[in-house]
């Protein structure tokens, strides 16, 4: 290992052993890695300061601000140069730290204000208990990632805090993940983390050929690891280089093949099966194995709300419609169900797209009360969806509603004051053969506008 510098104190000799020491309020170190980070390392380290008892930034090589701001706003500053291996970068942070608990994250990612009191409670009433201490030595939540536009576009399991002892280490020079056993992790619901997942991505596109050389380096050492395929898999596709492509599904393919699914991890196996879902649910020469596919992975993972979606979306573009009808709602209640939560990226994340499979189903089976209801959360969702808006408006003039009838309903979903929110009825109205309605609407709108 190369030779690290420290720019802070020395620790206590006194934090030798491989137990923290005890103490009625248990004290947190927050500890990251860092390059070149100065967009992110203020929030980063802000979310922390009323909780926890100190900050560890460990640089591996800023051309930029990054450890100027970090040392401005009290972080204890290590350098560490870079060896192409972000476990041992991680685990010289976690060297570092002298309290009883750690909460490892990224520069993108930080904890809401609400939820950093909850991740105190929980940490002090493990270290409370001396049988829970030694039961659950990580805490568990969900990683949310947000885009530019602040919506969430997945949800996934982490485990990024854990009791500060010489045992719980990184492992994995990239893709690194602590070293405990599943049953170690207490999974709490109550708490999140954020991750800004769109400057993720762009930095990851500059990142992709270094990722792959590492991967490569690994999987030389081990060529039949079947997770290391699956990591060079994610890093090839994800380099969005035509020639990358098919080395990668291929390495994919062979992660969710019937004679190697159970060999590589949980979470590598779910992604391959995800990927190569999404990759042909479209195509329709494609249709009958991503129908295969799909049981294959419910099977797997039957607690897996993703791939019943995925099945739904199949279902329907095979004309299967009572079944994904069925299917759909079937998954809408288990998405209620609050054990269910973060067993999803996508449809826990985006609910209305479930939706638009079940309004889809009940169009084509002409069920008027489920056509009314899934519209309606659509619509609640995203009220400019004219798509759904045409036929909500023709479905409910069809079963017989008045205009005054239909304008109460609307006004549950629309701002009936606000005149874009009438013309975008209007307009919908219109074009769907409700002219009376349309009509009626334009008036709202014109008596609103004047008012202004």
């Amino acid at each position: 290992m190369s030779k690290k510098k420290k720019t802070t104190k020395k620790r206590n000799p006194a934090r030798s052993g491989n137990q923290p020491h005890s103490s009625a309020t248990p004290k947190i170190s927050q500890c990251m890695i860092v390059k070149n980070e100065e967009q992110n390392i203020e929030r980063a380290l802000s979310w922390g300061k009323d909780i926890v008892y100190e900050q560890i930034v460990v640089d591996t090589g800023s051309t930029d601000k990054t450890v100027e701001i970090a040392e401005k706003m009290g972080a204890k500053i290590f350098h560490f140069k870079w060896i192409d291996d972000f476990s041992a970068a991680k685990n010289y942070a976690i060297d570092q730290a002298t309290g009883d608990w750690i909460a490892f994250l990224d520069a993108d990612e930080f904890f809401a204000p609400e939820d950093t009191e909850r991740l105190k409670a929980h940490v002090k009433r493990i270290s409370a208990d001396p049988k829970l201490k030694m039961k659950h030595k990580v805490i568990g939540c969900s990683l949310y990632n947000v885009g530019e536009d602040g919506e969430t576009s997945s949800v996934v399991d982490q485990a990024r805090i854990f009791q500060n002892r010489k045992e719980i280490r990184y492992v994995g020079r990239i893709h690194e993940a602590i070293a405990v056993y599943t049953y170690d992790v207490l999974w709490v619901k109550d708490i999140k983390i954020i991750h800004n997942s769109s400057l993720e991505i762009r930095a990851a596109l500059g990142k992709a050929e270094r990722n792959i050389k590492l991967i490569r380096a690994e999987l030389a050492e081990n060529p039949q690891n079947l997770d290391l395929k699956g990591y060079l898999a994610e890093a090839l596709i994800g380099a969005q280089k035509a020639e990358y492509i098919e080395e990668g599904e291929s390495l994919f393919a062979e992660l969710i093949a019937k004679e190697t699914l159970g060999k590589a991890s949980k979470e590598l196996t779910r992604r391959a099966f995800n990927y190569t879902i999404l990759k042909h649910v479209e195509n329709a020469q494609e249709r009958e194995r991503c129908k295969e596919l799909c049981i294959r992975a419910m099977n797997f993972f039957p607690d897996w709300l993703d791939f019943e979606y995925f099945y739904v979306i199949i279902l329907n573009r095979m004309g299967e419609h009572e079944q994904a009808l069925k299917l759909a709602m079937q998954c809408e209640q288990k998405l209620a169900g609050e054990q269910y939560k973060a067993n999803s990226e996508i449809v826990s994340a985006r609910p209305y797209l479930l939706f638009a499979q079940s309004l889809i189903a009940a169009q084509e089976l002409r069920d008027v009360e489920a056509v009314i209801k899934y519209a309606t959360y659509i619509l609640t969702a995203d009220k400019t969806n004219m798509g759904v808006l045409g036929p909500y408006i023709s479905t409910l003039s069809n079963k017989g509603a008045t205009i005054d009838e239909l304008i109460q309903t609307l006004g549950s979903i629309y701002n009936l004051d606000d005149p874009k929110d009438l013309l975008t009825i209007a307009r919908a109205a219109k074009d769907y053969g409700a002219v009376s309605l349309a009509q009626k609407i334009v008036e709202m709108a014109g008596e609103r506008m004047g008012r202004t």
